[in-house]
């Protein structure tokens, strides 16, 4: 059963003063909170903003914190003016899975009570509890962990679940349930909004099964678990072996015998396509890119955020079409 949407007390990751966070920097671009009586649904990314605004319509303000395919979630500091955005939301998405953690530590800072949709508790993977007590025994364990707990991820959990379009279909329900909730005389516009957008994931649904029956079983090679859930919903196999995906995701070396067991594996004849996140990068990545095009591998590249002028359904059919296509070669 998908889980309800949470209050504040059980999402806030790291107490932080407001005043503090008022002092980063950030290229942020989402506005500060207005004065008028709208509706504002806040999202950690552009990705759950464009889920949000499908579902929501125009009649509801949407504001992505992290606005623009150039900004980095990873690296995100947040400014006076996204606290002012947080504090002043009605209805909130994140991706949650560690993956978005500068929102929760707004949320704490700015005792926002706004309910939160969190996209990560809606996977099929979601360790649920196991991932509650990851985040309780690491903030016990380490006393600066609070400190470092923005760049934390669930150990075994891919928290890249915008690439499941079956969990987004279990998002976007919960944010027109509670969307309907707050704002009952619009019930019947999010309701179908809702049946237009589901119609377009069983779309891509059905266009990752047709990879399935002719692909299955192929193998692709990630250099991060980014399109993890997409590369499994096509029936593929995924070929990059776990310490590679890990260390480039963490920012950390790889190890050389990971490296060469990463190049053997991409050499194999077996492997059919590479996927790269365009949004980051390092020496490794591009060697085994170079291994790749040596070996006449076709090289694909994945963004983690939305592309500027995109919907998510336009750029999840882009992703799935490049596929198709690179297998096909």
């Amino acid at each position: 059963m998908p889980p309800k949407v949470k209050p504040l007390a059980l999402v806030a990751v790291a107490a932080v003063s407001a005043l503090a966070l008022a002092g980063c920097s950030s290229t942020s671009s989402s506005p500060a909170a207005t004065d008028d009586n709208s509706f504002s649904l806040v999202t950690s990314t552009n990705v759950y903003g464009d889920i949000a605004q499908q579902i929501a319509g125009d009649g509801v303000t949407v504001t992505p914190i992290i606005a623009s395919a150039a900004q980095d979630p990873h690296e995100y500091e947040a400014t006076a003016g996204d606290q002012l955005t947080v504090q002043s939301a009605d209805l909130i998405v994140s991706n949650g899975g560690g993956y978005d953690s500068f929102i929760d530590t707004m949320i704490d800072a700015s005792g926002s009570t706004a309910p939160v949709i969190v996209a990560a508790e809606y996977s099929h993977s979601w360790p649920g509890e196991e991932a509650d007590e990851h985040t309780t025994d690491s903030l016990e364990d380490d006393p600066h962990a609070e400190e470092e707990h923005d760049h934390d991820h669930i150990e075994g959990f891919n928290e890249h679940v915008w690439y499941d379009p079956h969990t987004i279909e279990h998002v976007a329900e919960a944010i027109a349930q509670e969307l309907s909730t707050q704002l009952p005389d619009q019930a019947d516009t999010f309701a179908a909004n809702l049946a237009a957008f589901e119609s377009q994931i069983a779309e891509l649904e059905t266009s990752l099964d047709e990879i399935k029956s002719a692909h299955e079983g192929e193998s692709v090679f990630y250099t991060e678990p980014v399109p993890g859930y997409l590369v499994a919903a096509a029936g593929l196999e995924n070929a990059t072996p776990d310490a590679f995906s890990e260390a480039v995701e963490e920012g950390q070396d790889v190890p050389p015998a990971t490296l060469l067991e990463a190049k053997t594996a991409i050499e194999s004849g077996d492997v059919k396509v590479l996927i790269a996140n365009a949004q980051t990068g390092g020496a490794e990545t591009t060697q085994v890119i170079d291994v790749a095009n040596a070996q006449g591998i076709p090289v694909l590249e994945f963004t983690e955020t939305l592309p500027d002028g995109e919907t998510y359904i336009q750029w999840m059919q882009e992703n799935v079409a490049a596929l198709a296509g690179a297998l096909d070669k």
